[in-house]
Formats: C-alpha cells, structure tokens, sequence
C-alpha cells in the first residue's frame, strides 16, 4: 500500500512530517522536529518516516510546494514524497 508522506511548517512555523493513510487525520502517523529551522534533511526525514514504520517508495522524489496561507502575506512550505510501509512492496 502506497501513502503520501508530507513535511510542512506549521502555524508556529515548525517542521512536522505525517504520513496520510486511509485513517482520519487524527490517527495518522506524525513526527515534529521541533524546531523553525532548518529545514530537515533528506536524512533527517528518513529518519523520522522509519520511526513511523515507512520509507520513501522506490524511485520517489521529494516534491515542494507554496502554499499562500491567507495570514499576513505568509507562505506554507509543503513537500510530499509516496511511501510504503517498512519491509512492504509497493
């Protein structure tokens, strides 16, 4: 089974990672980095997924968006990437 992992700054404008699944958005997997920056690495949000009990599927690539947020001229950073649960076949 294949979800989507995003990583987004959040109203406070820390860095958090979640995997959507077929759940509610209360029960999806999430992940702060607790901090406003920098943005977290590549190996940093590998880390975090494997915690949650996924990787990033095969050939997936990172992919960033702009988001306005309506809120004083103020844009949302969101990226997303396809992933698998660990040791799963995409």
């Amino acid at each position: 089974m294949k979800c989507s992992a995003r990583l987004t700054n959040s109203f406070a404008g820390e860095w958090e990672l979640y995997v959507v699944t077929d759940g509610t958005s209360l029960d999806w997997p999430e992940h702060s980095f607790e901090r406003t920056a920098p943005v977290p690495t590549l190996q940093e949000r590998a880390d975090a997924l494997a915690l949650l009990g996924y990787s990033a599927a095969d050939d997936a690539a990172w992919e960033w968006q702009e988001i306005p947020s309506g809120v004083m001229d103020r844009v949302e950073l969101l990226a997303s990437v396809n992933v698998q649960p660990m040791g799963g076949s995409a």
